[in-house]
């Protein structure tokens, strides 16, 4: 044992001389004693005893704050001294010492440094090892202040500590006689585990053998020795100490049995104390879709809860009393002093000592294991089924006031232990994954009860009943954690039809879950009146409603948010009201556009309003709500027809209002994000508001549009604004409504031509903008967030807006973009990079060559950027400029391909080929590019000496792209770049030495990749040369042909399921590719071919004929989709083969000839005998 025996050179450490008396100022009493301390020299008389004993005392009695100025180094030399001055004989003076380390590290807020550290641990293990049992108390105390945040400093002395047969595991075993001296070496070894960021951790043994000591010592019942509140600590320093191990980060719960039995005493620790509860956990939590227990056994009647929880003589009087204070401030719960909470009664009554103000920031963002923090409001509320848990005043208990402090103690520790092991599970939820958390979401998310049955017990149980509102709030962050990401979990979930099964399906399960949550919610919502716990329950809420499948789910759920929601955007607290948003923008952009929300949206703005309960009062309806938008004749004509899609929503108008009226009265005070002397509502709240307005543009575009000119004048206010944070949301708007827009112009677009926005409008809206702040705002160096945004949002102009704009206005776009391309920020250039690929393809601007040589010339120079994101939008630009390219080909007028410069068409093709060996991000784009390129060189070009070597090797660049094995879209991409090489009739495709490669490629990965799209792109470039010539030799168009029969044979062979859907356009674009080639066939191919049909020839006639009957489906590319069209393409390839001038002796042609006529036979007797049975069946 690595403990030293310290007695010995406690004497032999030099002491320093007593300083001269230092002149008055904080911390001199502290320096005074601390010199006389000094002085001391080592004796063991018994005056030298009483001397020291009175210094201690003096030292242990002084008025300490953090503010005195008493330097670290100061109090780690005033404790050696002190160890080193009694000796470990002398068990009242070790005792003493141990209660000044104890005293002055937890007052002064002092970590001991290593030095001082090593000789402090080792005195104090030495007390522990020879001193009497009565002073292990005080010495643990000591122990567990020298090693708070020292555990990675305390290596040495583990084996002593935490060994097998360490001092803290013998002490903290269940079986220790001194119920305190078990606690005290449980919070030792708690603050052993505490971690700090950066420095080395405990050792994986170690950290086993604490996490299995908390862990047992969870599991262990209360013994009889042992009063209440010792045991309620116990557990809180054993929940402290696992949520250490966890939050470090080393700690893995790999074992089933492991993370089960934690969250079996986790989920035992939740329920712990609170009234009226008594429930058994099993052992272990295993995962399981079915609850492990039914509900919970009734609480005993002698309990003094269940006693006291009967009172009905004051009940009329409460009920008309109470609901003052709902209005007036509601009275506040106890933090470090306890809550001090009158007996079991109708209701939730919570008072607290001192003044201490919650935290402004919305939501609570960490859950404190000791009674410190922020502190709630609570007030009475409704009832939840049994009456157990209520309260009545202290006037009406049972007990006198000294056992009501007792018990009001008591309830405050209980509570502290709940709110520790919520704690503890929000961090194990943080170190697991999800899909194995959901393993156990029976056992902590309720479900809808059967009937008859009680309800289980779950994290809703504690927020509806538990009588702390910390407590509460502390069970809705850890639902939230539980609920966020899980839209895939959830996914699953179905009960839009009626269940009539023998077995309720896994689907109906979840979603009588996700029902109940609801249900559960929207109740503790009504009750609710802790400002601090209402936030958190909006907060849920929003989470529970970002991830619910309501498209899978029977309506009116969303309705019922909504409607309880609605009041509490004009809620006195700030946290509260920003929350309600946050809920309303989650409805908005779930599942958008959604049927359900979009009825809800065209309410009238005062329904649901009213719906308020006793936690709000009544609010009217302020008259900006009902303003109509001004100067539109469009929406005076709708606001009285409710199911018309351009009615005036009531939400866009509230999003406004909030964003730039002043602030009313009744929502203003002291709250969080309001700077002293603002007009406006605080900036969370106008945030928020924004980003409703950008979810509404986004998903209700119909609705939004109607104030299209408004949200301008919005955009405009907020980006001419101080506040960046403002600037940047109002530039997200903007880019959501230009988005909304382009959408509703798109050629699939399914608005009606009258339903769309007029032209000159959006023109009207786009000069608006950029009359105002915009350009500013691209211009704001010191904001390059800002920068970026606008940028996103200067290429989400509407192309034909455009292109009516004024020509200043162009000119200024154009200007901007270039010029802040050469931002050093590579947040700025990377959205540069993007918009001029946007602009690159207006129809107004794409046969502008000096703005597509510029642009080029641009977007080149970010591609050589060191960032990725900047290379990656750089090189979706350059695709998009390639496309234009392109377009501008097939125009009449060659006049752009003359003026194109071929110096810059030489670097766009070496920028390409480099950019293809980059990342996939980078890939995918550059290889588009090549295959763009490739087709747009002209015959000047590829006659050019210059040319030559380039562009063999942008086709090996693109073949070995295709070989190689990375991501699908790359492959993808690749293939349908060798198919735009392919129609470039200039270039020698046939007779290069690249030929062979390239065709090798293609057929490899159309027999043989695992994704089915790019095999259906790598056979549709296959089909796509058009001459004979381009085939190559015949064994080259032998091999092409037997490829894809082997197509055919595996286009069924997959692992992944999710291909299946492919199968049909694959074989139908294999088809199309065998009678391009039957199309193109000479003499020298129709050998190869008769064999191959002989050999396959059935299955590539069923093929064949399905292709003639069904044709495309779905996702084939440049398939034709008319049987006529289908039928024509075989007859076509017949009659080329009958054109064929056959070698002597050779019977290929007849039988091809005989294989054709034969489909074309069978498929026209098949299609006649249908439309003789539709006739039939007409008539």
């Amino acid at each position: 044992m690595a403990a030293v025996q310290v007695a010995g050179s406690l004497l032999c450490r030099p002491t320093r001389e007593a300083p001269r008396e230092p002149p008055p100022e904080p911390g001199n009493g502290f320096r005074r004693l601390s010199a006389r301390l000094r002085a001391l020299r080592p004796d063991d008389s018994s005056f030298a005893r009483t001397e020291i004993h009175l210094l201690f005392d003096q030292l242990i009695s002084e008025n300490y704050s953090e503010s005195d100025g008493v330097a670290p180094e100061d109090v780690n030399d005033l404790l050696v001294q002190a160890c080193r001055l009694v000796p470990l004989s002398q068990n009242h003076l070790v005792s003493k010492v141990s209660q000044l380390i104890h005293h002055l590290l937890n007052r002064l807020q002092v970590i001991v440094d290593e030095q001082n550290l090593d000789f402090l641990l080792a005195y104090t293990i030495s007390a522990i090892q020879q001193c009497s049992s009565w002073t292990h108390m005080a010495i643990l105390q000591a122990l567990a202040a020298l090693v708070y945040c020292n555990g990675s400093k305390c290596q040495k002395y583990l084996p002593d500590l935490v060994g097998k047969t360490g001092l803290l595991m013998k002490l903290s075993d269940p079986a220790q006689s001194d119920p305190e001296v078990r606690r005290a070496a449980v919070h030792c070894m708690a603050n052993l585990c505490l971690s700090v960021p950066g420095q080395p951790y405990l050792d994986e043994p170690y950290q086993s053998i604490c996490f299995q000591t908390f862990l047992t010592t969870l599991q262990s019942p209360k013994l009889s020795d042992m009063d209440d509140i010792t045991f309620c600590m116990l557990l809180q320093n054993a929940l402290k100490g696992i949520q250490s191990l966890l939050n470090s980060g080393k700690m893995k719960l790999t074992l089933t049995e492991e993370l089960g039995a934690l969250l079996a005493v986790l989920k035992k620790a939740m329920f712990h104390g609170l009234p009226g509860l008594n429930i058994e956990i099993p052992t272990v939590l295993y995962p399981t879709l079915l609850p492990q227990y039914d509900g919970r056994p009734p609480a005993k009647p002698q309990q003094s809860e269940s006693c006291a929880s009967r009172p009905t003589v004051n009940k009329k009087k409460k009920a008309k009393v109470k609901p003052k204070k709902v209005h007036q401030g509601e009275e506040e719960e106890e933090e470090s002093s306890g809550e001090i909470e009158a007996a079991p009664a109708t209701g939730r009554v919570h008072l607290r000592k001192g003044n201490t103000q919650c935290p402004s920031s919305p939501g609570v963002k960490s859950l404190p294991l000791d009674g410190s923090g922020a502190a709630g409001k609570d007030r009475v509320s409704l009832p939840f089924g049994s009456a157990s848990w209520k309260r009545v005043s202290s006037s009406e208990s049972d007990y006198s006031d000294a056992e009501g402090g007792m018990q009001s103690k008591m309830r405050s520790y209980q509570a502290k232990v709940r709110q520790g092991a919520l704690a503890c599970f929000l961090s194990t939820i943080k170190s697991i994954e999800k899909k194995i958390l959901y393993g156990y979401w029976s056992a902590f998310v309720p479900d809808t009860p059967e009937l008859g049955s009680p309800q289980s017990v779950s994290l809703m149980t504690l927020t509806l009943k538990d009588p702390s509102p910390k407590t509460r709030a502390c069970a809705l962050q850890v639902l939230s954690a539980i609920l966020e990401g899980s839209k895939q979990f959830l996914s699953v979930a179905e009960d839009t039809s009626d269940h009539r099964r023998a077995f309720t399906p896994f689907s109906v399960m979840i979603a009588s879950s996700v029902r109940e949550l609801h249900r559960s919610l929207l109740l503790a919502l009504v009750a609710e009146s802790s400002s601090q716990t209402l936030t958190q329950i909006i907060k849920c809420l929003a989470n529970l409603v970002s991830n619910a499948p309501y498209n899978r789910l029977k309506l009116s759920l969303l309705t019922k948010v909504w409607n309880q929601i609605k009041p509490y955007i004009r809620h006195k607290d700030v946290n509260v009201r920003v929350s309600s948003l946050t809920l309303l923008g989650a409805i908005v952009s779930t599942h958008a556009p959604f049927p359900e929300v979009q009825l809800l949206l065209q309410q009238p703005c005062s329904s649901g309003l009213s719906n308020s309960s006793s936690a709000t009062p009544h609010l009217s309806l302020p008259d900006w709500w009902k303003k109509a938008p001004s100067g539109s004749s469009l929406e005076e004509t709708t606001i009285n027809s409710p199911r018309s899609s351009s009615e005036p929503c009531w939400l866009v108008r509230l999003c406004i209002s909030l964003v730039v009226l002043p602030k009313e009265d009744s929502c203003s005070g002291s709250e969080a994000g309001s700077a002293t002397g603002s007009t406006y509502e605080p900036s969370p709240m106008r945030l928020e508001a924004l980003q409703v307005l950008a979810h509404l543009a986004r998903g209700y575009f119909s609705m939004a549009q109607v104030y299209l000119m408004e949200l301008g004048e919005v955009i405009c206010k907020c980006m001419g604004e101080a506040d960046p944070s403002i600037q940047l949301h109002g530039a997200k708007l903007l880019e959501e409504l230009g988005t909304g827009l382009i959408q509703q112009y798109k050629p699939d677009s399914t608005i009606a031509p009258d339903q769309r926005v007029p032209v000159l409008l959006v023109v009207t809206f786009w000069t608006m903008m950029l009359n105002g702040p915009l350009p500013r705002a691209l211009q704001n160096s010191e904001h390059p967030t800002l920068q970026a945004s606008a940028c996103d949002a200067l290429s989400s102009i509407l192309p034909e807006a455009f292109s009516v704009l004024p020509n200043d206005r162009q000119i200024l776009c154009i200007t901007l973009l270039l010029g802040l391309n050469d931002n050093k920020n590579r947040l700025v250039k990377a959205a540069t990079s993007r918009a001029l690929g946007v602009y690159v393809l207006f129809p107004c601007l794409r046969q502008d060559v000096i703005f597509v040589a510029d642009t080029a010339n641009a977007i080149l120079m970010s591609l050589q950027d060191k960032s990725l994101n900047v290379r990656a939008k750089a090189a979706w630009s350059l695709g998009n400029l390639t496309d234009t390219l392109i377009i501008n080909m097939e125009t009449p007028d060659p006049s752009f391909q003359e003026e194109f410069s071929g110096l810059l068409l030489l670097e766009m093709l070496r920028s390409a080929i480099e950019a293809s060996k980059d990342k996939d991000k980078v890939k995918s784009n550059a290889v588009r590019a090549l295959g763009n390129l490739l087709h747009f060189l002209q015959p000047s070009h590829i006659e050019n000496p210059r040319f030559t070597a380039i562009i063999e090797e942008a086709i090996q660049a693109l073949i070995s792209t295709i070989l190689v094995e990375a991501a699908m879209k790359v492959r993808w991409n690749a293939c349908y770049a060798l198919g735009n090489v392919f129609k470039n009739p200039a270039l020698p495709l046939g007779t290069a030495s690249w030929t062979s490669q390239a065709y090798n490629a293609l057929t490899s990965v159309v027999t043989s990749c695992k994704n089915f799209k790019v095999r259906i792109t790598s056979a549709t470039a296959l089909s796509i040369p058009g001459k004979r010539g381009q085939y190559g030799s015949t064994e080259q168009y032998t091999r092409i042909w037997n490829a894809l029969v082997t197509a055919f044979q595996k286009s069924e062979d997959t692992t992944d399921f999710l291909e299946f859907k492919y199968c049909a356009s694959l074989r139908t674009q294999i088809c199309q590719a065998l009678i391009h080639l039957l199309s193109l066939a000479r003499a020298s191919d129709l050998p190869c071919i008769k064999e191959a049909l002989e050999q396959d020839g059935n299955m590539v006639r069923s093929y064949i004929l399905q292709f003639l009957k069904s044709g495309a489906e779905g996702d084939d590319i440049g398939t034709p989709h008319s049987s006529q069209e289908r039928d024509q393409m075989v007859k076509a390839a017949l009659e080329h083969i009958g054109s064929v001038q056959a070698l002597a002796g050779d019977t290929a042609k007849r039988a091809i000839m005989g294989y054709l006529e034969d489909i074309l036979t069978v498929h026209l007797d098949s299609a006649g005998s249908q439309v003789a049975l539709l006739g039939l069946t007409q008539r």
